[in-house]
């Protein structure tokens, strides 16, 4: 049985998800046996594509949905949104 679950919050760092920030989501989301996606107004992207994660156009004050999916979940849950509460580790 595969784990998936999610989990919805809000962008809080002042860009959104730009370029920088998709790449450390991105970074992050490969280091887990889990598929990441993050889901905006109903388009969704895989969390290890910059470009798909460019491409939703998150901006601050967006809620976003984190579904993972796999044998390391809920890790891959926890650390993707502790990236985001961190605002990317961009010091705002």
């Amino acid at each position: 049985m595969t784990k998936r679950l999610q989990q919805s919050l809000t962008i809080s760092n002042k860009l959104g998800l730009h370029a920088r920030a998709a790449t450390k989501l991105a970074q992050l989301s490969q280091k887990f046996d889990a598929k990441v996606i993050i889901e905006l107004d109903n388009n969704q992207a895989e969390a290890t594509s910059i470009m798909g994660l460019m491409l939703l156009a998150g901006g601050q004050g967006k809620t976003v949905t984190i579904i993972t999916e796999g044998q390391d979940a809920e890790q891959a849950l926890a650390d993707v949104c502790q990236l985001f509460t961190d605002k990317f580790d961009e010091g705002e």
